[in-house]
């Protein structure tokens, strides 16, 4: 898995939904990156609405194992909660003013509330938002 070339050790990282559904699939940018967490050569964040997701993912039988995908995010990565106005408004705005729906903004939302310096997706959507300091990098 590439990492931005500017981005400094100790910097977090955020993973989106679509990550964990690469990792689940053996792909191996996924594995390798997730393993580099695992070690704690990066720290990663994670929204509680890819919880959610995954949740959801796992009820409809569209993956296997989401429990246990669940508890290794939640031991490995600090989850996001969300429970601010201010997010929850950030999120909206996102949504509307550039077109990203509704999820992946209040992921996106979660993310530059904490200053990650890199989202790792499948989703097209948060390569929508530009920012110097954020790169979307694609699995």
């Amino acid at each position: 898995m590439r990492m931005p070339s500017w981005m400094k050790e100790g910097e977090m990282i955020g993973l989106d939904t679509g990550f964990f559904v690469e990792l689940l699939r053996g792909r191996p940018h996924a594995m390798v990156l997730w393993e580099r967490v695992v070690e704690g050569e990066l720290e990663a964040l994670v929204c509680c609405v890819s919880l959610f997701e995954i949740e959801r993912l796992g009820q409809k039988g569209a993956i296997s194992e989401a429990n246990i995908l669940l508890e290794g995010i939640q031991a490995v990565c600090g989850v996001l909660w969300i429970q601010t106005p201010q997010l929850l408004s950030q999120a909206a705005g996102l949504s509307h003013g550039i077109g990203i729906p509704a999820f992946d903004s209040l992921i996106l939302a979660a993310f530059l509330g904490e200053g990650v310096s890199a989202i790792y997706t499948t989703d097209s959507h948060f390569e929508l938002y530009r920012k110097k300091d954020l790169e979307i990098v694609r699995v």
